[in-house]
């Protein structure tokens, strides 16, 4: 279930690509099954070892182009340990929204991205994202949560203020912003609740077997309802 568009960040096989706070791993896995010179950052340690894990039985399994490289690399986001401009691409999903001080973080992102470098940022939208705060307090008041709701208008000035130009921006997950209502309405750790259940086999559906009908209803809802707002920046190349 990817949120960033690929075609969209410009990755080609062969750029020098950050994953920056992977969690899981799911786009570390598209750019390392595209070609990419993956690099997975994560802080926690224990994520970072199942990427590991997986990124080895994609190797094993030659689901990557031949010279397709991929790493786990565990760290702060506010002190990254990578050179000036080292990457090509970097991609920031679902992140900032956990972090205190987000400009840091900001700021260090544009810093190991090269002149002429795209980045992709992904957040939770803001519609979406206050029904859930005003339905749970369970939702986002726990250890390493939500601290914040951004507007597009905030996130894109603060990234204009690092020093990107803003390329443009889309919405993600649309089936999925019902789903957290849901859960946010019941109770966050309600998973048993029939209406829970059964709106999760739905996005297991969608996951998995990719209808056409859920496709098509998801082109309706991601820019009306979706989930997650992705927005598209590059660094200027000096003159």
């Amino acid at each position: 279930m990817l949120t960033v568009d690929f075609d969209r960040l410009g990755l080609a096989a062969g750029d020098r690509v950050l994953d920056m706070g992977c969690g899981a791993g799911r786009h570390a896995f598209e750019m390392y099954r595209r070609g990419g010179d993956v690099v997975a950052f994560d802080m926690d340690a224990k994520e970072l070892a199942d990427v590991q894990q997986v990124f080895s039985h994609m190797r094993d399994a030659s689901e990557v182009p031949v010279g397709a490289v991929a790493t786990i690399q565990q760290g702060d986001a506010m002190q990254l340990p990578f050179d000036d401009g080292e990457f090509d691409r970097v991609v920031a999903a679902e992140v900032l929204e956990h972090i205190a001080a987000d400009v840091d973080a900001i700021r260090e992102l544009v810093r190991v991205l090269r002149p002429g470098g795209t980045m992709a940022v992904s957040v939770p939208r803001w519609f979406p994202e206050v029904i859930n705060w005003r339905l749970s307090a369970e939702y986002h008041q726990v250890d390493g949560g939500h601290i914040r709701i951004y507007t597009d208008t905030e996130l894109i000035a603060k990234m204009r203020q690092a020093g990107l130009t803003y390329e443009g921006r889309s919405y993600a997950h649309g089936l999925h912003s019902p789903y957290w209502w849901i859960k946010c309405a019941v109770g966050v750790s309600r998973d048993d609740h029939r209406l829970v259940r059964a709106y999760h086999r739905l996005l297991v559906w969608e996951i998995v077997h990719q209808p056409r009908i859920l496709q098509f209803a998801g082109r309706i809802l991601d820019p009306l309802i979706g989930k997650s707002l992705v927005l598209y920046f590059r660094k200027p190349v000096s003159e």
